[in-house]
């Protein structure tokens, strides 16, 4: 359900493609001095993006430094310093990684090797975050349960994942979540989950698995088809959740540049709409889920 938060990589200014993939980097060390180096094939850029929005908006300013990796050892590569902030949401990486492979196990009763594997990175993170798995949990839990329930409508099964996101961005910024805050973080979790389902329409579809654009459209046996057959209701769907996000963005209260944050939110989250509407299931790049 992650990896489709990215850039629109021809219009990132340089400095932002560096600052966005030294902070990727900072964020993989994090997880691995917060909850093991197992943790590490959990990263995401969609975790990376939410760190980029919350060190603006908290005014926790990045540092960069030239370091080593096991993946760059000849050539120290820019990245960001560890910081409380960034260990937080290193938590947060891996347990919505954990919960993840939980909900895939239930769907497909296959992934209990990468549950293995990722146990006692998830135990890490759950002690430091407590907050942040009880979250995460409650609203799987709705939304399982509304997935069990068979239900039709696009906006009851997005709505817990969007109530998550949005929780999730209350317990980080605090007294700073201001409204303009929780709206994007909740359409923006909206958008997650609608665009994985609809990434997933004719794997879901041909398995029998829960996806509400499979149960909306029962005319429909396949994505292309879907969104040809239906292309207004699916840029009215998804364009009123992009909508939603830029107007909210520009009410934001950024202590720094936010060249970076804003690509994504106006630019990057409607060329990946279009790239799963218009082509082949999108590669998510993630190591292991």
């Amino acid at each position: 359900m992650f990896g489709y938060i990215r850039t629109d990589l021809p219009n990132l200014y340089i400095k932002d493609s560096m600052l966005y993939k030294s902070m990727y980097c900072g964020l993989c060390k994090s997880i691995g001095k917060k909850c093991g180096q197992c943790g590490r094939f959990t990263l995401t850029y969609d975790l990376t993006f939410l760190s980029a929005l919350f060190h603006n908006l908290l005014g926790v300013d990045v540092e960069i430094e030239k370091k080593r990796c096991i993946l760059h050892w000849f050539v120290p590569r820019p990245v960001a310093k560890r910081d409380a902030l960034t260990d937080r949401v290193a938590c947060l990486n891996v347990i919505l990684a954990y919960y993840k492979v939980r909900d895939d196990i239930e769907d497909d009763h296959r992934g209990k090797g990468k549950q293995a594997f990722l146990r006692n990175a998830y135990k890490k993170a759950r002690a430091a975050e407590p907050q942040f798995d009880k979250i995460v949990n409650v609203n799987y839990k709705v939304l399982r349960d509304y997935e069990k329930a068979n239900g039709d409508s696009l906006d009851i099964a997005a709505d817990p994942f969007g109530n998550m996101v949005r929780e999730l961005a209350l317990e980080l910024l605090k007294e700073k979540a201001v409204a303009p805050v929780s709206d994007l973080s909740y359409n923006l979790g909206k958008w997650i989950y609608l665009i994985d389902a609809l990434d997933d329409f004719d794997e879901d579809r041909k398995k029998k698995k829960y996806n509400p654009f499979v149960n909306a459209y029962p005319d429909s046996i396949s994505k292309a088809e879907l969104c040809k057959k239906h292309e207004k209701e699916m840029d009215y769907v998804f364009g009123t959740i992009l909508q939603q996000i830029a107007a909210d963005a520009k009410e934001l209260k950024y202590a720094f540049n936010h060249d970076l944050t804003d690509n994504i939110l106006n630019r990057g989250l409607g060329v990946k709409t279009k790239q799963v509407m218009t082509e082949q299931k999108i590669n998510k790049k993630s190591p292991i889920l």
